[in-house]
């Protein structure tokens, strides 16, 4: 077809405006799973999202209470280099929870908008896991772990608690919490205080306590900004993830019961996914 032709056609027949719609719903992981989000889960979905024809923006809707930083950093810049080199606006809305690395994530947008009830923030580092020493001791289990490096291993579930790894872990926590502290003050430039240290602290705000305090930029749902934005005409063109499938039977499952080394970790994630929904009243 002729681009004459084409203009012609598009003058009589105007394309519609299309939002293209990226959803990140889960625990933020590094080890792909079924409910979880990754970069190797939605990296088609956004780079399609931003192929979209006649795209005016790109809606990044989280519901996520959290999880990897480094998954959240990956996908935030992914999603970054791509609205920058296509040119197309990032809105970013926050669902029940956008939290931790679900708010990580949710400054990809270049605007925030949240639910009046949404829960945000939680600018923090947390570390969760568990103890298995008694259990294998119970069960007659001898560990056996060698290193070449005093450092090599740090707080193995199944030896006792050692201080000093607990010291070494506050470390890097630290840095990683700097490095959280620092991108939200980069992304919220002239909409915080940067000075609030309390904003810092790992708590967590509603979405009008987040607006008030500059971590949101209003309070709306996707259907209702988009279309104030861009037109009754809109179009909301979802482009959804691809999540490993699982077998019928394992979906009913909250872990995969193949080998029991699997299993454990598997019900361990579970258990870690479910307490940092839990945290939210979720």
């Amino acid at each position: 077809m002729s681009i004459r032709r084409q203009f012609r056609i598009e003058r009589l027949w105007p394309r519609s405006p299309v939002v293209a719609v990226l959803r990140f719903e889960g625990v933020i992981i590094s080890r792909p799973r079924r409910d979880g989000v990754s970069l190797a889960s939605h990296a088609a979905a956004i780079e399609r999202a931003f192929r979209a024809s006649h795209l005016v923006a790109v809606a990044v809707v989280v519901n996520s209470p959290g999880g990897s930083a480094v998954q959240s950093a990956l996908l935030f810049r992914r999603i970054r280099e791509l609205a920058e080199e296509k040119q197309v606006p990032v809105i970013a809305f926050a669902e029940d929870v956008a939290a931790s690395g679900g708010y990580w994530l949710a400054l990809a947008g270049d605007e925030i908008f949240s639910e009046e009830t949404s829960i945000l923030g939680s600018i923090g580092v947390v570390s969760a896991s568990f103890g298995f020493a008694q259990l294998i001791e119970r069960l007659g289990v001898e560990r056996r772990l060698h290193t070449a490096g005093e450092r090599k291993s740090l707080l193995d579930p199944f030896l006792p608690q050692n201080p000093a790894d607990v010291e070494r872990l506050a470390v890097l926590q630290q840095d990683i919490h700097r490095a959280f502290k620092e991108h939200v003050q980069r992304r919220r430039a002239g909409k915080i205080d940067v000075t609030d240290e309390s904003l810092f602290n790992g708590d967590v705000l509603t979405g009008r306590m987040a607006l008030d305090r500059g971590l949101v930029d209003g309070i709306g749902d996707l259907r209702g900004v988009v279309r104030e934005r861009f037109g009754a005409k809109v179009k909301l063109r979802p482009f959804p993830s691809e999540r490993r499938r699982w077998p019928l039977l394992w979906r009913r499952l909250p872990f995969t019961a193949r080998e029991p080394g699997a299993a454990i970790a598997d019900l361990a994630e579970w258990i870690e996914a479910r307490i940092l929904w839990a945290s939210f009243g979720l």
